[in-house]
């Protein structure tokens, strides 16, 4: 089993010092022990990102608890590295949570895990570890770097798992940050990350993998905004496209573009959202079909794969963590901002959540959804 993949360029890790991020869970944990098999000295490493436990249905915990703390804790020890805790719940709060329930108070839906990569993880996190004299940050997401000797440029490209590839929410990495950044499981399928820790005796080889925000683990993001505001955002009035009031919504922070539940009887056929208004505080609702969009502008681009997009290109491109790539053509418009014309026109692209563009395995880079072209209503 190759512990780097082929297409990334040859890292010899003997003597290297790298600080490898672990959250409590099976894939950091394998992450940290293929590090030190490769040779290099390991120092472990979670942040603490919340004050206290965070409890979700049935006393199910997300990722970044007091009890994933412990978890990580004894990989490292079963592994003879040394292991830190970072306190970055002032981080988290100011860099992640904010600008999450701002977002939400604007009328657009985040990606608070997209965030908290970019800003904690790979700018926070690696300024401890260049303090304390390392040479490489390592994760556990599934995702692989390269060298394009055309360029000269190094690329991050997708993991060999489609499965399970989290390049996605990595799209924003710099030169200088994949310079410097180990993606040990970019190789591996789950399965095989699972049976490598049953092996190792890792006590944590079969927890399940995290699948909510952390500081929403019962996904009731309207609770949660409600409970995190002194004054939340009033109730308004449902409007359909021509402005005529249809009914009452409780609130513009309860609702994402392409919802359906939680509206009521607005008429005889269903009703989706449309738009979220807070000029006005409205919610704008109608038909599903016009919920489809031919194109997106895209706006705060990152193209860590280039220099910068000059010109139309051609790309398979992804407006949501899971859904499938979709071809598509994007092109600059200016102000680092640019459109996105799809082959086939998506559903309920969301201002606010990220688009990433793809050539094959090589991920291009990306931006956050600024707009979307509706279609017109069907005769």
């Amino acid at each position: 089993m190759a512990f780097f993949p082929k297409y990334s360029p040859p890292v010899n890790l003997a003597g290297q010092k790298v600080l490898c991020a672990m959250s409590g869970g099976v894939d950091s944990s394998i992450a940290a022990y293929l590090l030190k098999q490769a040779g290099a000295t390991v120092l472990g490493a979670t942040m603490k990102l919340l004050s206290g436990e965070t409890v979700g249905p049935e006393g199910s915990r997300s990722c970044c608890s007091l009890a994933d703390v412990e978890d990580a804790r004894r990989v490292a020890t079963s592994l003879d590295i040394d292991f830190l805790v970072f306190n970055f719940t002032l981080l988290f709060r100011e860099k992640v949570i904010r600008p999450f329930a701002r977002a939400y108070r604007e009328g657009l839906t985040p990606n608070p895990c997209v965030d908290c990569n970019r800003t904690l993880k790979f700018q926070d996190l690696w300024e401890r570890a260049s303090v304390l004299g390392q040479d490489y940050l390592a994760t556990g997401h599934y995702a692989r770097v390269a060298h394009d000797p055309q360029s000269g440029r190094l690329a991050l490209l997708k993991a060999r798992d489609p499965a399970k590839d989290q390049s996605y929410v990595l799209y924003g990495l710099t030169q200088e940050e994949l310079s410097r950044t180990l993606f040990p499981l970019g190789d591996l399928s789950k399965g095989e990350t699972r049976a490598l820790a049953q092996e190792a005796g890792f006590p944590n080889a079969q927890k399940p993998d995290s699948q909510d925000i952390c500081f929403v683990p019962d996904g009731d993001y309207g609770a949660f905004l409600e409970n995190y505001w002194d004054n939340p955002p009033p109730p308004g009035d449902v409007v359909d496209s021509a402005g005529k009031v249809l009914g009452r919504h409780r609130g513009l922070f309860r609702y994402t573009i392409g919802q359906r539940k939680g509206l009521g009887a607005l008429g005889p056929k269903p009703s989706y959202v449309l738009r979220l208004n807070p000029r006005d505080n409205s919610v704008t609702v109608g038909p599903r079909e016009l919920l489809s969009s031919p194109a997106i502008v895209v706006g705060d681009l990152s193209f860590g794969a280039i220099p910068a997009l000059e010109g139309p290109r051609r790309v398979m491109a992804k407006i949501r963590y899971r859904q499938k790539e979709t071809p598509a053509v994007i092109a600059p418009l200016g102000d680092s901002r640019a459109i996105v014309s799809f082959d086939r026109p998506q559903r309920a692209p969301a201002p606010g959540q990220i688009a990433v563009f793809y050539e094959g395995d090589l991920v291009l880079g990306g931006g956050r959804i600024l707009s979307a072209r509706s279609l017109k209503t069907p005769p």
